[in-house]
């Protein structure tokens, strides 16, 4: 008896092994991903410290060391930039709460078909480029042809036509309203399946105790979905210099300029359109050590604040 229970064990404890080698190598393809599309283009780094010019070859330029660096920390616009983008980043972080409260109230929709023709709705404009989200808006606020400008004016709400794409007073709020219309139903999707792992038991247990479908959101719902939430939080945080290109790429105009040139953009304009690569590489340079380090400072608060790390 004794034999056959070892013999058990001792296969059940083969097969664990078997298995957890096959999941080690269905993550090879995710490391190579990594490690070609992260880790490689770090040699990249090289351009900083040469004074290097688009159609040599790097070692034949003559090297700098860290002169391009330090040119790159004190360039004036360099505040604006980062102001732009520490702006449009906070402003960013409105989709979370958003994304939460939005998946909270739409699970609680008793129709399932109606609950899963608002969420595929809400999660389509993720999928549609810029490009496209551009041309949509344009369409709407021209200020000649714009849909609704023509109806306002017809109506006569408004006297002058709105521009919203050339009105640098309220750009920040504009895009953020642009990123939050594009981002909600996708970023909804995490916390629905964060709804999903929820005990159904403690349900139960708030029906047996009276409560009301706004009490058990409260009660066993927002407690539930917390840990992803502050999760997706810190490391929206960690990540705070990197808000994108396509966006204000397709938006960039000189009348916004200043209120939406991230920085994104401006290694873009550095490095291509002012043909200075050497200066570009040391903002991307110096952009991925500043978001590194807030990725681990915020991964050391979570741990000391809710003694769990994040990474």
């Amino acid at each position: 008896m004794k034999t056959s229970i070892l013999g058990i064990r001792k296969n059940r404890q083969i097969r664990l092994k078997q298995g957890e080698k096959v999941l080690l190598y269905m993550t090879i393809p995710s490391m190579l991903f990594v490690i070609v599309f992260s880790y490689v283009p770090i040699l990249g780094w090289l351009y900083a410290l040469f004074d290097y010019r688009i159609g040599m070859k790097l070692f034949q330029c003559e090297f700098k060391g860290l002169y391009y660096v330090k040119i790159a920390l004190s360039d004036p616009d360099l505040l604006r930039v980062l102001r732009n983008t520490l702006v449009m980043s906070f402003m960013g972080l409105l989709t979370l709460p958003l994304a939460s409260i939005f998946a909270i109230f739409l699970s609680q929709m008793k129709s399932r078909a109606y609950k899963k023709f608002v969420q595929s709705a809400t999660t389509l404009p993720y999928f549609i480029s810029w490009i496209i989200v551009f041309s949509i808006v344009f369409t709407f606020f021209a200020p000649d042809s714009g849909v609704i400008n023509k109806i306002l004016l017809d109506l006569k709400i408004i006297s002058n036509p709105l521009d919203p794409i050339a009105n640098g007073d309220i750009a920040w709020f504009f895009q953020t309203g642009l990123i939050i219309w594009k981002g909600l139903g996708y970023n909804a999707i995490i916390f629905f399946s964060a709804i999903a792992g929820i005990d159904q038991e403690l349900y139960s247990a708030a029906d047996v105790d009276g409560a009301g479908r706004y009490m058990k959101m409260w009660h066993v719902t927002v407690p539930g979905i917390i840990p992803t939430f502050v999760t997706l939080m810190l490391i929206s945080i960690g990540f705070m210099l990197s808000n994108g290109f396509d966006q204000y790429y397709v938006f960039m105009n000189p009348l916004v300029q200043n209120k939406i040139e991230v920085l994104d953009y401006y290694v873009y304009r550095v490095g291509l359109m002012q043909n200075d690569v050497s200066v570009a590489t040391a903002l991307s340079m110096a952009k991925t050590v500043v978001s590194v380090v807030l990725l681990f400072s915020v991964n050391w608060v979570s741990k000391r604040v809710r003694g769990q790390s994040i990474l």
